[in-house]
Protein backbone atom coordinates (compact mmCIF):
# COMPACT_ATOMS: atom_id res chain seq x y z
CA UNK A 1 0.00 0.00 0.00
CA UNK A 2 1.46 3.49 -0.99
CA UNK A 3 0.94 6.34 1.63
CA UNK A 4 -0.33 9.51 -0.03
CA UNK A 5 1.03 12.98 1.15
CA UNK A 6 -0.08 16.15 0.27
CA UNK A 7 3.63 18.53 -0.70
CA UNK A 8 4.83 20.51 1.95
CA UNK A 9 3.54 24.61 1.95
CA UNK A 10 5.71 27.43 2.17
CA UNK A 11 5.23 28.06 5.38
CA UNK A 12 5.69 24.70 6.72
CA UNK A 13 9.57 25.65 5.79
CA UNK A 14 9.24 28.80 7.31
CA UNK A 15 7.86 27.73 10.63
CA UNK A 16 10.74 24.87 10.62
CA UNK A 17 13.32 27.04 10.13
CA UNK A 18 12.74 29.68 12.48
CA UNK A 19 11.77 27.28 15.40
CA UNK A 20 14.87 25.18 14.69
CA UNK A 21 16.49 28.38 15.49
CA UNK A 22 14.55 29.26 18.33
CA UNK A 23 14.38 26.09 20.09
CA UNK A 24 18.36 25.48 18.94
CA UNK A 25 18.28 28.66 21.88
CA UNK A 26 16.36 26.57 24.28
CA UNK A 27 18.93 23.94 23.59
CA UNK A 28 22.15 25.91 24.16
CA UNK A 29 20.68 28.07 27.30
CA UNK A 30 19.52 24.45 28.79
CA UNK A 31 22.95 22.85 28.02
CA UNK A 32 25.01 25.65 29.41
CA UNK A 33 22.76 25.99 32.49
CA UNK A 34 23.43 22.64 33.07
CA UNK A 35 27.13 22.71 32.21
CA UNK A 36 27.01 26.00 34.73
CA UNK A 37 28.85 28.07 32.18
CA UNK A 38 29.88 31.28 34.28
CA UNK A 39 29.98 33.75 31.13
CA UNK A 40 27.01 32.26 29.85
CA UNK A 41 25.42 32.50 32.77
CA UNK A 42 26.40 35.83 34.01
CA UNK A 43 24.90 37.25 30.77
CA UNK A 44 21.58 37.36 32.23
CA UNK A 45 22.27 39.86 34.21
CA UNK A 46 22.26 38.14 37.65
CA UNK A 47 24.96 37.63 39.64
CA UNK A 48 26.40 34.10 38.90
CA UNK A 49 26.34 32.22 42.44
CA UNK A 50 22.73 33.49 42.47
CA UNK A 51 21.93 31.95 38.71
CA UNK A 52 23.76 28.75 40.53
CA UNK A 53 21.38 28.34 43.70
CA UNK A 54 18.49 29.11 41.51
CA UNK A 55 19.64 26.05 39.38
CA UNK A 56 20.32 24.21 41.79
CA UNK A 57 16.76 24.68 43.93
CA UNK A 58 15.42 23.10 41.24
CA UNK A 59 13.83 19.59 42.79
CA UNK A 60 15.69 16.82 40.48
CA UNK A 61 12.06 16.00 38.33
CA UNK A 62 11.85 19.58 37.24
CA UNK A 63 15.52 19.21 35.64
CA UNK A 64 13.43 16.36 33.23
CA UNK A 65 11.14 18.16 32.96
CA UNK A 66 13.32 21.17 31.44
CA UNK A 67 15.39 18.26 29.68
CA UNK A 68 12.33 17.34 27.81
CA UNK A 69 10.83 20.46 27.29
CA UNK A 70 13.23 21.89 25.66
CA UNK A 71 14.86 18.63 23.72
CA UNK A 72 11.19 17.84 22.96
CA UNK A 73 10.64 21.08 21.19
CA UNK A 74 14.05 21.03 19.39
CA UNK A 75 13.90 17.41 18.15
CA UNK A 76 10.31 18.38 16.80
CA UNK A 77 11.79 20.85 14.75
CA UNK A 78 13.67 18.78 12.99
CA UNK A 79 10.90 16.07 12.39
CA UNK A 80 9.47 18.97 11.05
CA UNK A 81 11.59 19.96 8.63
CA UNK A 82 11.65 16.16 7.72
CA UNK A 83 7.70 15.74 7.33
CA UNK A 84 7.74 13.19 9.72
CA UNK A 85 4.32 12.74 11.60
CA UNK A 86 6.18 12.19 14.91
CA UNK A 87 7.10 16.20 15.20
CA UNK A 88 3.25 16.13 16.78
CA UNK A 89 4.28 13.64 19.65
CA UNK A 90 7.89 15.82 20.05
CA UNK A 91 5.56 19.11 20.84
CA UNK A 92 3.24 17.47 22.97
CA UNK A 93 6.27 16.02 24.63
CA UNK A 94 7.70 19.21 24.72
CA UNK A 95 4.23 20.84 26.35
CA UNK A 96 4.35 18.33 29.02
CA UNK A 97 7.77 19.50 29.47
CA UNK A 98 7.05 22.97 30.22
CA UNK A 99 4.17 22.25 32.16
CA UNK A 100 6.53 20.27 34.65
CA UNK A 101 8.37 23.01 34.80
CA UNK A 102 5.91 25.52 35.33
CA UNK A 103 5.27 24.00 38.16
CA UNK A 104 8.52 23.43 39.69
CA UNK A 105 9.00 27.47 38.92
CA UNK A 106 5.60 28.48 40.22
CA UNK A 107 5.35 26.21 42.85
CA UNK A 108 8.53 24.89 44.32
CA UNK A 109 11.35 27.55 43.54
CA UNK A 110 12.10 31.29 44.49
CA UNK A 111 12.61 33.10 41.52
CA UNK A 112 15.11 35.73 41.84
CA UNK A 113 14.49 39.31 41.52
CA UNK A 114 17.36 39.72 38.88
CA UNK A 115 15.09 37.40 36.60
CA UNK A 116 11.69 38.91 37.12
CA UNK A 117 12.20 41.51 34.70
CA UNK A 118 9.01 42.44 32.26
CA UNK A 119 11.35 41.22 29.49
CA UNK A 120 12.03 37.62 31.38
CA UNK A 121 8.25 37.43 31.76
CA UNK A 122 7.35 38.54 28.51
CA UNK A 123 10.05 36.34 26.91
CA UNK A 124 8.49 33.38 29.13
CA UNK A 125 5.20 33.87 27.55
CA UNK A 126 6.99 33.76 24.17
CA UNK A 127 8.00 30.41 25.02
CA UNK A 128 4.38 29.11 25.55
CA UNK A 129 2.95 30.64 22.75
CA UNK A 130 5.15 28.90 20.37
CA UNK A 131 5.45 25.80 22.25
CA UNK A 132 1.35 25.32 22.23
CA UNK A 133 0.92 27.15 18.61
CA UNK A 134 3.47 24.60 17.28
CA UNK A 135 2.08 21.54 18.56
CA UNK A 136 -1.29 22.44 16.66
CA UNK A 137 0.95 23.68 13.88
CA UNK A 138 2.17 20.00 13.68
CA UNK A 139 -1.34 18.36 13.69
CA UNK A 140 -2.82 20.58 11.32
CA UNK A 141 -0.33 19.69 8.59
CA UNK A 142 -0.23 15.39 9.76
CA UNK A 143 -4.10 16.27 9.22
CA UNK A 144 -3.73 17.79 5.85
CA UNK A 145 -1.37 14.89 4.65
CA UNK A 146 1.52 17.19 4.47
CA UNK A 147 3.62 15.23 7.51
CA UNK A 148 4.60 11.61 6.66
Amino acid sequence: MIEQTTKAPWHLWVVGVLTLIFNAGGVIDYTMSQLRNRAYLEMSGADYDVMIGWIESFPVWAHGFWALGTWGAFIGSLLLLFRSRHAVTAFLLSIIGLIGTSIAQFLFVETPEELQSPGMIVFSIVIVVVTVGLYFYSRAMAARGVLR
